[in-house]
């Protein structure tokens, strides 16, 4: 009888490499998007914010702004339309992915309960503002003071799954990401003809009201245990192709009337940041998006963009309009694109700016990237 210290077993080299696969896929797990996850950094992301970032709670509302249809989702993993304003992966996907978690699940799709909500939720809202009646005549829609109720009912739920003394240091460790304040102005001030906000308000009296809207729900946030925020500013409209085609410009030129109006409510929003880390535990970062896209437009060839000033699917003049209708052709060569349509960025701007945000330097983001705050 061979004894078992004898006995030899030879996998054929083909099993050797079956098992060596089944090793790496049991040793890092994917999401529920199919994407593999390495050790996360933090333990929940949670975003709040409009279509740049909203990745499918608009499917889920009574709303005219959505984008689950082909093109949209055509570079996207599958090449399936999720909800994602984008030929592919937004802003978010790719700091989820540098953070090592899996894509925030939207809210408003039923299945995001229980053990689900632990790697953190998506509360973003195509076409929502920082002020509640922006984008109503898109229809139903997540506004920011409601995206705080939204994650006030997903706390009462993480409150069932761990003690205080866990949840504590659960919710102070994670890190939220905003991005919003883009439809207070394409979809209420600068459509005098559907919002009165025009003729009310200056604009610099208009950015003090967002600005003070905004703080308010930054400061409910933080009272109920979140620590981390950053807080993106608004990229330069007036250089979307939406805006170019509204306004009569001359070819490849910005409206810069319209951005101009954002240096009060940018500026503005960076000194909340400042205030608002003089809270106890807080650490608060302002995202420089006007910065960020600005030195893409300046500088398409050295990112890698030959197409600024139009979208890669749409339609009116030059695809400057309006969003992809349904089964439209985009065009081939997405990659060169900035713009995916008369609003978004493409899959590889969205990749920059995530990237400048996550590593980048002081000017980028203030008073640091995402990086060096999920080290504090």
């Amino acid at each position: 009888m061979m004894s078992s210290n004898n006995l030899k077993v030879r996998l054929p080299s083909s099993a050797i490499i079956l098992v060596v696969l089944m090793i790496m896929m049991i040793s890092c797990s994917p999401d529920h998007q199919g994407v593999a996850v390495e050790a996360p950094l933090v333990p929940a992301l949670f975003v709040f914010g409009d279509s740049l970032v909203d990745d499918g709670n608009n499917n889920f509302l009574s709303s005219i702004a959505k984008a689950n249809y082909y093109p949209y989702g055509v570079d996207f993993d599958f090449g399936v339309p999720t909800g994602r304003f984008s030929n592919g992966k937004n802003f978010i996907d790719f700091i989820a992915r540098m953070m090592g978690v899996a894509y925030p699940p939207p809210f408003a799709d039923p299945n995001t309960i229980g053990t689900r909500v632990l790697e953190g939720v998506n509360y973003a809202s195509a076409a929502a503002g920082i002020l509640d009646e922006s984008g109503q005549h898109y229809g139903q829609r997540y506004s920011l003071s409601q995206q705080v109720l939204n994650f006030e009912s997903t706390l009462n739920q993480l409150r069932t799954l761990m003690p205080p003394s866990n949840l504590t240091n659960y919710l102070a460790k994670s890190v939220s990401v905003l991005l919003i304040g883009s439809n207070d102005y394409i979809n209420n001030y600068l459509m005098p003809s559907l919002y009165p906000s025009r003729s009310i308000y200056t604009p610099p009296q208009f950015a003090n009201l967002l600005l003070n809207n905004y703080a308010r729900q930054l400061i409910a946030l933080y009272s109920v245990g979140l620590r981390k925020f950053f807080v993106a500013g608004i990229g330069p409209l007036g250089c979307v192709p939406n805006q170019r085609a509204s306004v009569q410009v001359p070819q490849g030129r910005c409206v810069d009337s319209v951005n101009q109006m954002l240096g009060t409510y940018n500026e503005g929003l960076k000194s909340v940041v400042d205030q608002l880390n003089k809270r106890p535990g807080a650490v608060f970062a302002y995202g420089n998006s006007y910065g960020a896209a600005g030195d893409i437009l300046n500088n398409p060839e050295k990112f890698g963009f030959s197409v600024i000033d139009r979208g890669c699917c749409g339609v009116g003049r030059d695809l400057r309009q309006v969003t992809c209708l349904p089964f439209a052709i985009p065009c081939p060569n997405r990659n060169q694109y900035l713009f995916w349509d008369a609003f978004h960025p493409t899959e590889a701007a969205n990749a920059i700016l995530a990237n400048r945000a996550f590593y980048g330097s002081p000017s980028d983001a203030y008073p640091f990237n995402i990086q060096t705050m999920i080290l504090r």
